[in-house]
């Protein structure tokens, strides 16, 4: 499937919304961009008008217009980047606790992606001028690991691995306190705080969605533990939700966190230690990792092994 152009789906099924069933099958345009796709009325259902929220009954005709890529808008900065590794189709970046991904409200510049325009030659045009190369993030004040698409056929391989969850992201954490097993899966559903819309919470089935994190641990502390987390989708702040839902907070998330933290510290002790996909050229299966940041070492060498 090309990148842009005019497509047309039959429903196989009924769902609830149109744009669920259009993300499933279109895994490359992101939902912000099927978004405005729905709102400029690129999206017919049976040759007339379709919302976001109307009904698709099985055998019903949708088609989808999606634009061509914008041209970037951010600019080049010259940021010094971790590139773990880079070919003609992808890079994985180790990114550096403090460096937003994007840009957004009040970023503008320093993000990933202004390095990113500087440091490689090519980027994905899919999601248009903010967000070129980007197939998914990490948070701001979380380091670690993440895959950067060079071209438009990449970026519809990767995102089609990360939503059929072929895409494997691990990441250790420091928690507050102890937990009780020694390892499990918590399963629940995240949205957004209803007394806090700028922070994500657990809130009920119909009103968020379904988030499934893996974890295991790694080692004890007096009062601390190491975990390894598996993420199984992919949410806003999906890990840092579950470890305050566990009862036990990553030591220094200024958000979810407790608020007397013991360490000086500029974020949350999380990093995205390991990343695991097919290669979308060649399919090889490959891995990489990246070494805990020198900060949350020196923390690790502050505590007492249980």
């Amino acid at each position: 499937m090309s990148e842009y152009g005019r497509f047309e789906f039959t429903a196989e099924g009924a769902f609830s919304r149109a744009d669920v069933f259009l993300n499933s099958i279109m895994p490359h345009v992101t939902r912000s961009a099927l978004k405005k796709i729905f709102e400029g009325g690129g999206v017919t259902i049976n040759g007339k008008p379709a919302k976001p929220s109307q009904s698709v009954k099985a055998g019903d005709v949708l088609e989808v217009n999606v634009p061509p890529a914008e041209e970037y808008s951010a600019k080049p900065e010259a940021i010094p980047l971790d590139i773990v590794y880079q070919d003609e189709d992808i890079a994985v970046i180790n990114k550096p606790q403090g460096m937003t991904v994007h840009m957004g409200n009040g970023n503008k510049e320093g993000t990933l992606v202004n390095a990113l325009l500087y440091n490689l030659d090519n980027l994905s045009g899919i999601n248009g001028v903010i967000r070129p190369g980007i197939v998914h993030r990490i948070d701001k004040d979380t380091s670690g690991l993440l895959v950067v698409a060079k071209n438009d056929a990449a970026h519809i391989s990767l995102s089609g691995q990360i939503a059929e969850k072929t895409c494997r992201r691990q990441y250790i954490a420091l928690l507050e306190g102890n937990l009780k097993e020694d390892g499990g899966t918590v399963t629940t559903y995240i949205g957004r705080d209803p007394k806090d819309r700028l922070k994500m919470a657990v809130v009920p089935a119909d009103k968020g969605k379904l988030a499934v994190t893996e974890f295991t641990v790694l080692k004890r502390y007096e009062g601390y533990t190491l975990c390894l987390f598996n993420l199984k989708t992919g949410r806003t702040h999906q890990i840092r939700v579950h470890a305050k839902y566990l009862g036990h907070p990553i030591v220094g998330d200024p958000v979810y966190g407790i608020k007397k933290q013991k360490f000086a510290l500029n974020g949350q002790l999380l990093h995205a230690m390991e990343l695991e996909l097919t290669h979308p050229s060649t399919g090889k299966r490959m891995t990489f990792s990246a070494p805990l940041p020198d900060y949350f070492l020196s923390v690790l060498k502050k505590l007492k092994e249980l």
